[in-house]
């Protein structure tokens, strides 16, 4: 039964607020700076106790991401909530086991655990501030192994989590319209959410510092551990319904008891440790090789299955559809076909993935004639724009006007909406690198939809993509034309690397300088008209001391041209933004659809790309996550279809732009580079 009880209040924030003494602020700092250098010669009579019983405490900070809106049966807010961060407190008794000779424990606490945060505040279609407080307080069962991998008192854990809830209450609080300060508050709502999950199974990782506070003269010991520890969001997902989930990072310490047992020695003495010590400088060590394909394609024909991203982006301070987008009028509807858009080229169309792009520049086009054709669809577009609910709403009716004017769709047909942020938006709460292109890509028309015939197989909900469209293409470098060369170690050891690559007959190519352990080149580009060749491939590092290291290889490498009547297949699997693990639906698409495509024996080259908004070194790890990512979830349906035949070669090549599929001038572009590309080659 839920109970919805109202108060009548005026509007608030809602914080959540974690307080520690300075007192005992200054307590923890002087405890960890305390630890000596050096050991004095002291007399020691009782053994470090295996059993120890105590308390742990500290805080937790929770984080809240996707998604809740329905609070319970009686109420649903009028708006989505995302992002929430806040802090509550988390307290247990504990016991531990320490063995005494082979640094590996394990300890027990069942206790307290706060999960209590309050959501960014949201816009509501009235222009009202809203906001949502949700106090969640689980009893939690953490059973724990630890190691200690240097025999020292600095310790790792880890272990699984079972938390049982106890408390599931709300609080929304809905503010005064600005344009309308005369206007009389709105009373909070309080309840009980419903549908949360009685019980959690989860994990934690962690580390701690074990810190004696009495020496090993008396029986009675008492140890003082501070600790850190991560629990991901990982069947943190506290209701069976919507998408919210909770990671917490908890910060606390222990406060640990024991009895030592008397030793039948009395007295060490040990030396001071030394403070400094001369060690020679020896120079990082790298490792050079180089891969080439048994042969080079020169170019492959492929037939590509390209997915139809349902977003169109708008200029920052317009509402009307860019002109890169392919537009056309009502005489050229009946012209129109969805294998032929080739013939409606967009005017901007420029560098490279040209086809690609073509393709995604005629969504309106294709949207149109895909729902003329289906008179029982509908679509409702939801306008986001920095300027407001307002002003997304302009933009989406600028889009239902083109597709009202041109393609003869009823109005009744296409609903519209505007609101201040997408649901998934890529303008992340604390983010301050890059926030211009961010909030581009955030400036844009979502066409939703439930209706099949629009649809990408096996997908539904608001930000589902359109139907993917099929065309042939001839790959002129096609993936697996490409040399790799590594420099394992290279990003500890040099400052950057480059190589000269040397024919049989001494003339000599540089590329470079490169600042990654891994570069990959096709293979044409080294051979140019030459059908084949040994090549000597000199890598030369500059360390970060400014001394040069030179290693070399030998490589092999022969043109091939495949047959005309060989073709390949590509699928593309789209992220969003810093995403590293594919969608759920994308899951039943790879395992229903791409996977019966490979052909017996074939080759599948996964290859990771992303866009160029952050850190390079991050963006190079995220697209090979998610390149694994997909790898992972193919290597699973054909290994349930009982098939082992089948080749895979890996590739994540980060936001490197002689390598990225598209270019990343505009939003629709780096929206398309955060993808795994899927190629499928017959076996030669």
């Amino acid at each position: 039964m839920h109970v919805t009880t109202m108060d009548k209040k005026g509007p608030r924030m809602t914080w959540v607020r974690f307080s520690m003494s300075t007192k005992s602020l200054l307590l923890s700092l002087l405890l960890w700076m305390g630890i000596p250098l050096f050991l004095l010669a002291q007399e020691t009579t009782y053994s470090q106790s295996s059993f120890r019983f105590g308390v742990a405490a500290g805080a937790n900070f929770n984080f809240y991401r996707g998604s809740t809106q329905m609070l319970n049966p009686t109420f649903t807010a009028p708006v989505a909530f995302n992002y929430a961060d806040g802090a509550d407190f988390f307290i247990a008794p504990l016991i531990e086991y320490v063995h005494p000779t082979s640094n590996l424990g394990v300890s027990l606490q069942v206790g307290y655990d706060g999960r209590q945060s309050a959501f960014n505040q949201e816009i509501t279609p009235c222009n009202c501030p809203a906001d949502l407080t949700t106090k969640l307080r689980y009893i939690t069962v953490e059973p724990t192994l630890r190691v200690a991998p240097f025999g020292s008192g600095f310790y790792l854990f880890g272990g699984p989590r079972m938390a049982f809830n106890i408390e599931k209450s709300f609080t929304y609080s809905l503010g005064i319209n600005p344009d309308l300060p005369d206007q009389l508050p709105t009373p909070d709502v309080k309840g009980d959410l419903s549908n949360v999950t009685p019980t959690l199974v989860s994990m934690q990782i962690g580390a701690g510092f074990d810190i004696p506070l009495s020496t090993a003269a008396y029986p009675m010991q008492a140890i003082f551990s501070p600790f850190v520890s991560f629990q991901p969001y990982f069947g943190q997902k506290p209701r069976s319904v919507e998408t919210w989930n909770i990671t917490t990072l908890r910060v606390g310490a222990a406060l640990k008891f024991g009895h030592g047992r008397k030793n039948s020695t009395s007295t060490t003495i040990t030396e001071p440790l030394p403070l400094t010590e001369n060690v020679a400088v020896v120079d990082p060590q790298v490792q050079f090789y180089v891969t080439s394909p048994k042969n080079i394609p020169v170019e492959r024909r492929v037939r590509e299955t390209f997915p139809l991203r349902n977003y169109v982006f708008f200029d920052l301070g317009s509402t009307e559809i860019p002109d890169r987008y392919a537009l056309i009028t009502r005489d050229q509807v009946k012209d129109f076909k969805e294998d032929q858009l080739e013939v409606f080229t967009p005017k901007k169309l420029l560098g490279r993935s040209a086809r690609g792009m073509t393709v995604y520049y005629n969504v309106l086009n294709i949207l149109g004639d895909r729902m003329g054709k289906n008179p029982g669809t509908a679509i409702n577009l939801v306008g986001s724009s920095e300027k407001g609910p307002e002003d997304g709403r302009v933009m989406a009716e600028s889009v239902q006007r083109y597709l009202v004017n041109v393609f003869g769709i009823n109005n009744s047909r296409i609903n519209v909406e505007g609101r201040t942020k997408p649901n998934i938006p890529s303008e992340q709460p604390g983010g301050t690198l890059e926030l211009d292109l961010l909030r581009a890509g955030d400036r844009r028309v979502s066409i939703e939809s439930s209706s099949p015939a629009l649809l990408m197989e096996f997908q539904t909900g608001p930000e589902v993509f359109l139907k993917p469209v099929e065309y042939t293409a001839v790959q002129e470098a096609p993936y697996d034309s490409y040399v790799n060369f590594y420099v394992m170690g290279a990003n500890e050891a040099f400052s950057s690397w480059s190589m000269d690559i040397k024919d049989d007959k001494g003339i000599v190519q540089a590329f470079g300088p490169y600042q990654r352990e891994s570069v990959s080149l096709p293979g044409k580009s080294i051979l140019g008209t030459r059908p084949g060749g040994r090549y000597t491939v000199t890598m030369i590092g500059k360390t970060k001391t400014g001394k040069i290291v030179k290693k070399e290889a030998a490589v092999d490498m022969v043109l091939w041209t495949p047959p005309t009547n060989e073709e390949g297949m590509r699928f593309s699997v789209i992220y969003e933004f810093n995403e590293s693990k594919a969608i759920s639906i994308y899951e039943k698409y790879l395992t229903d659809v791409v996977i019966p495509k490979i052909p017996q024996g074939g080759t599948v080259i996964v290859h990771g790309h992303t866009d160029i908004i952050g850190d390079e070194t991050y963006n190079q790890k995220l697209s090979m996550e998610r390149a694994n990512d997909v790898k992972r979830i193919m290597e699973n349906g054909l290994s349930r279809l009982g098939r082992n035949d089948v080749k895979f070669q890996v590739y994540g090549s980060g936001e490197d732009e002689s390598m990225s599929p598209f270019d990343n001038n505009y939003p629709e572009e780096r929206f398309y580079n955060r993808t795994v590309i899927i190629d499928i080659v017959p076996r030669n």
